[in-house]
């Protein structure tokens, strides 16, 4: 599939209507955190439980993904995405009606299924339809969904969850999901392959064994492995270490929300006008001093949460427009919705295995105290390092992905 040529106005248009089916993805996922406490409570349930129920979304997300690898570039973006996209309304629905922990557990495992395939599907339709000199703008638009879910999705979900019990902010997504359906049906383009679709077995081999592709896969999952291991606990540890009730915890996600949404698209255009490797070096250095201070942050005043918060979600969010812009840039474009499935099966078991790590090292002391979550903080850092190592590895088998400005690859580029 190559990438099809929009107007200027048509580009907008469909990366807004991206960003919404984004959005509700990244909330559906982001709501489990600050509703931890309260889930916590309502169930029974111990911090390590919690990151199962948390881990069960990534995992399914993951299996589920690598599936969809062997098949997703024989089916016409537009109907992949809102098929998935169908499925991930109903799940949802599913975890608002879920009268138990195992209920629930197994409806966010179907939500994990399903939206965790139809965000790989996503990127792959970014990159069908932004050019490369334009693609690390064209990933923080998108990008943008998760300051925007936290501005104003989770504030809101909290509100709703403290006023209505924890069930309502999975009926609010379930209703807005049939209104993005509505959108996604009207405005997203149908998007027709260039290229016959290989043998699904092929498909796969060329995918999984090419070295751009492996390279590609071992730093899309660190770039995840690094922040999903401090994000499970970070609600439930303002509270029990910080000090914050859970009456303030909407108000550091504002904070991060807004100053991430401000600072998103700047980390897009320097993307775009730079050496990608550089910006997320730099992004990734400052990344791991906030991870340090907010992962041994003592009792404090709630503005000072609120600025380490922030602080956390910036360099987080900032650290993924030129690595994923590096990452859509070295895949050819006939492997790029198989790819991107198989991508974001990676990155979802990496979320996954990290929300699993630290839910072996964070416990609940006699006083109520998250301990070791300093020691996550160390493995956060190791992972920004790690990460770093195999973006330069990427760069150095596939130049062009971090070029700014870089004019696409011919069709064996990957091979």
């Amino acid at each position: 599939m190559s990438t099809h040529a929009q107007t200027p106005t048509r580009e907008r248009v469909i990366l807004l209507t991206l960003a919404v089916v984004q959005f509700t993805h990244i909330m559906d996922f982001m709501i489990m955190m600050p509703l931890g406490s309260h889930l916590m409570r309502v169930f029974a349930i111990s911090p390590e439980q919690f990151s199962h129920l948390v881990a069960a979304y990534g995992l399914t997300a993951a299996v589920c993904g690598f599936g969809a690898g062997f098949f997703l570039d024989r089916i016409e973006r537009k109907r992949a995405l809102l098929t998935l996209y169908a499925g991930f309304g109903l799940a949802t629905l599913a975890c608002a009606l879920a009268p138990t922990y195992g209920t629930l557990m197994a409806a966010r495992a179907a939500a994990g299924a399903f939206g965790g395939v139809a965000s790989s599907v996503l990127f792959a339709m970014v990159g069908d339809v932004i050019p490369a000199a334009r693609r690390g703008r064209g990933m923080a638009v998108v990008g943008a969904a998760f300051p925007l879910a936290s501005v104003l999705g989770v504030p809101f979900g909290l509100f709703l969850a403290g006023r209505f019990e924890w069930h309502a902010p999975f009926y609010l997504l379930s209703g807005l999901s049939v209104l993005v359906f509505a959108l996604g049906l009207r405005v997203l383009p149908v998007l027709h392959h260039a290229h016959p679709p290989a043998h699904p077995w092929d498909q796969m081999r060329n995918i999984v064994t090419q070295p751009v592709h492996v390279r590609a896969l071992l730093m899309s999952g660190m770039l995840v492995f690094a922040g999903a291991c401090i994000v499970p606990f970070l609600a439930p540890s303002m509270v029990a270490n910080v000090g914050l009730t859970e009456d303030q915890l909407p108000l550091i996600y504002l904070a991060g929300g807004l100053c991430t949404f401000g600072t998103t698209p700047v980390f897009g255009r320097l993307s775009d006008r730079h050496d990608k490797l550089h910006v997320l070096g730099w992004v990734s250095l400052a990344a791991a001093g906030v991870v340090v201070a907010i992962t041994n942050l003592p009792a404090a005043p709630v503005w000072v949460a609120m600025l380490v918060t922030a602080a956390f979600m910036v360099t987080m969010s900032g650290r993924f427009s030129p690595a994923m812009a590096m990452v859509t840039n070295a895949i050819n474009a006939r492997y790029r919705g198989g790819f991107m499935s198989v991508n974001s099966a990676v990155q979802q078991a990496a979320s996954g295995l990290a929300n699993l790590v630290a839910g072996l090292l964070v416990t609940e002391s006699a006083t109520g105290r998250l301990t070791g979550f300093p020691l996550v903080g160390v493995v956060s850092v190791a992972c920004f390092g790690l990460n770093f190592f195999l973006a330069w590895r990427l760069r150095e088998i596939a130049p062009h992905s971090a070029r700014p400005g870089h004019v696409e690859a011919g069709p064996m580029a990957a091979e």
